[in-house]
């Protein structure tokens, strides 16, 4: 009996050398965990997002945004729109007005958007009323796209049933043969302007023991808080 004990005892060593040595995983560290104090954020909302989004350079579809907008009733609707432009005015998109955010904008004229860089582990929420920009501010908007883009935004109606793509296609088809590149901005496609009442900045931690600020107007002035993650 000690023998086959013995013969045993020398299997399991064997055995444990063909696995080679038990290895301790140490937990990777986590690069998106950053501290954010509220010294570190700019007293202007603005400049602050104006900074996370130049942080956010090369990231791809970092100009993605989630556009929230909701019926006269508030039935809420969201999908993902392209930045285009930030300034004191406010957050800029462009879009078709008869599409489904457009009427749901046109009966309740206030949406949110939120900016999500997940490499950086930061997100921006913004809260306000929302207005059509000027038609000459579209104009040149429009007039910059590529012409592919512009094409499309003119035979589409955006948010309507349609039979097939294949329609989609004929549509472009015939006006590139009538007008070329030449495409003039739709009377139904143009730009809105979110401005802001409501600033929030959070930043990951570990642990969901995340970093949140919010800024609210007082007094012409913005008032920075700290909110529970």
């Amino acid at each position: 009996m000690c023998g086959r004990r013995q013969r045993e005892n020398g299997d399991e060593g064997d055995e444990q050398d063909a696995h080679g040595p038990s290895i301790d995983w140490a937990p990777v560290p986590d690069e998106r965990d950053r501290p954010l104090l509220e010294s570190d954020l700019d007293a202007d909302p603005l400049a602050q997002l104006r900074a996370w989004r130049t942080a956010a350079e090369g990231i791809e579809g970092g100009d993605a945004v989630t556009l929230a907008t909701a019926t006269r009733d508030g039935a809420p609707s969201a999908r993902m729109v392209l930045l285009k432009d930030v300034d004191e005015r406010g957050l800029t998109f462009y879009t078709g007005y008869e599409s489904r955010k457009g009427r749901e904008l046109d009966e309740n004229p206030r949406a949110a958007l939120v900016l999500y860089w997940h490499e950086l582990g930061r997100q921006v929420r913004v809260e306000g009323a929302v207005e059509r920009v000027p038609e000459e501010e579209a104009d040149a908007y429009f007039a910059s796209r590529p012409p592919g883009s512009r094409l499309s935004a003119a035979v589409s109606r955006q948010s309507e049933l349609i039979p097939g793509r294949e329609q989609l296609e004929q549509a472009v088809a015939a006006l590139r043969e009538r007008v070329g590149e030449d495409v003039p901005r739709p009377a139904t496609w143009g730009g809105y302007r979110l401005v802001p009442s409501y600033w929030e900045f959070w930043q990951h931690r570990e642990d969901r023991l995340h970093d949140r600020f919010r800024y609210r107007p007082e007094d012409g002035n913005w008032i920075v808080e700290r909110l529970a993650p």
